[in-house]
């Protein structure tokens, strides 16, 4: 069985050493990085549907249609949210909205 072993692990090491193991391309570490990098990028957050619906839960009446708040900070449009940025953090206590809304706000308008 030794020697069975030691034939293996010796023509292992003269395919090695002869050059005969196919070598990884430089470009194919280059594109399984671009690919990584591609999927790990964010999805767009839509204000609409994704953060409207928060905003209604936690916000509700004051800074929608007809609250008091609404003339000077209406949440139901975007530039509201991005001036206020994580000062909305005061009423967002979930993190997983916390996380949505700061991915609304690194992204371009």
């Amino acid at each position: 069985m030794r020697v069975v072993l030691i034939l293996i692990a010796a023509g292992l090491l003269l395919v090695e050493w002869g050059g005969f193991a196919k070598r990884v391309a430089p470009t194919s570490m280059v594109s399984a990085a671009a690919v990584a990098t591609s999927s790990t990028a964010k999805v767009r957050v839509d204000f609409d549907t994704q953060l409207k619906p928060i905003f209604k839960s936690k916000c509700m009446p004051c800074h929608f249609s007809g609250g008091q708040m609404y003339d000077h900070l209406p949440f139901d449009k975007p530039e509201t949210i991005r001036k206020l940025g994580t000062k909305l953090f005061t009423r967002i206590k979930q993190e997983d909205e916390r996380r949505l809304i700061e991915d609304f706000l690194t992204q371009a308008p």
